[in-house]
Order: C-alpha cells, then structure tokens, then sequence
C-alpha cells in the first residue's frame, strides 16, 4: 500500500522539525551564557559561578544543574520602638505631627495661587493666539500645502490642540477656584 503525503503535511513536519532545532539551539546557547554553578562546602554554604572548574575540584565543589537558585535580599534593620524616626535635614519642628502653622499655610496658598494666576495668563495668552492663528476654521494654507489633504489635517490638528489648551485653561481655573481668596 503507496502512502502519498499531502504538500501542506509535509511543510508542517519541515516546520516543526525546524522550530525544534531552533528551540534546541537557543537552550543550549542559554546554558553556555548562564555558565557553570558550583555548590562549595563551608559553614555557610558557597553558590558561585565566578570560579574555574580547577578551582572548583581544589576546593571541593560540586556542580548544580537544573536546580534553580533564588537571591535573597538583605532586608533593613527595623526602627527600635519608641525612638522618633529620624527628621530630614531642613526640616523645621511643626507644631503637631501632620499640622502646619496658619501663617506658614497662607504663605504656601499665596504662592500657589501667583504660579496658578501666571500659568493661567500664559495659558490664556497662547489660547488665544490658537484661536487667532486658527481664524474659525479657515487658516491661512502654507506653502507646503499644495494637497487639499495635508490643509485639512493641519485645520483637524489645530482645532484638537485648541481644545487641549482649553481644557487646560479650564483645569487651572479649577484650581485656582478651591484655594482660599487672598486676605488683603
């Protein structure tokens, strides 16, 4: 009796043949990248893979396959109870943990609510030259905009990077809206 084997049959056995000599290849090139392990003996026991095999027969060592090795971090000392945890260089001692002193807080929110008023002017200031530049849709075409294509992507691209600018305006009032008012 005449076996025929189909064509498409034949390329998945060629196919896997292959990809097993590939898998094969790559393990044993791991391996040789990975390099001898040696368990030598001592009262704490030595796992290394920095000596030579000579070395290691000097020294009594065996050779470890297969068996995965864990690294174990040294892990850091515990605060003692009851001593406070040490302050950071130029830190000033606060009134209560977590507190900070009113006058102190103002100063914080008044500083605040300047970057927040200068972002937000800036902010504004770029908006509306977007908003110029975009002149309600129809720009002005550029040079390089001979395709009627590349006119409407640029007129897409500035009409989203407005929008962006305008969350952004929108995001700034919002916080500048919960700091308290300044008291004068």
């Amino acid at each position: 009796m005449n076996t025929v084997c189909h064509p498409r049959s034949v390329a998945r056995r060629r196919s896997a043949l292959l990809s097993a000599t590939v898998l094969l290849a790559l393990s044993a090139s791991a391996q040789a990248q990975q390099g001898t392990v040696y368990r030598c003996p001592g009262p704490p026991a030595l796992y290394t893979d920095q000596i030579s095999a000579q070395q290691a027969k000097d020294q009594g060592c065996r050779t470890i396959e297969g068996a995965p090795i864990t690294i174990v971090s040294p892990t850091r000392p515990r605060p003692i109870a009851g001593t406070p945890p040490s302050a950071s260089p130029g830190s000033a001692p606060r009134p209560a943990e977590g507190r900070v002193e009113a006058s102190e807080q103002r100063a914080r929110d008044s500083d605040a609510r300047k970057i927040l008023d200068t972002e937000l002017r800036r902010e504004e200031t770029r908006l509306a030259e977007m908003q110029k530049e975009f002149n309600n849709g129809e720009p002005e075409r550029q040079g390089g905009e001979r395709n009627y294509q590349k006119y409407l992507e640029r007129v897409e691209e500035m009409k989203a990077a407005i929008a962006r600018k305008q969350s952004d305006v929108a995001a700034l009032k919002r916080e500048l809206a919960k700091l308290p008012a300044p008291k004068e």
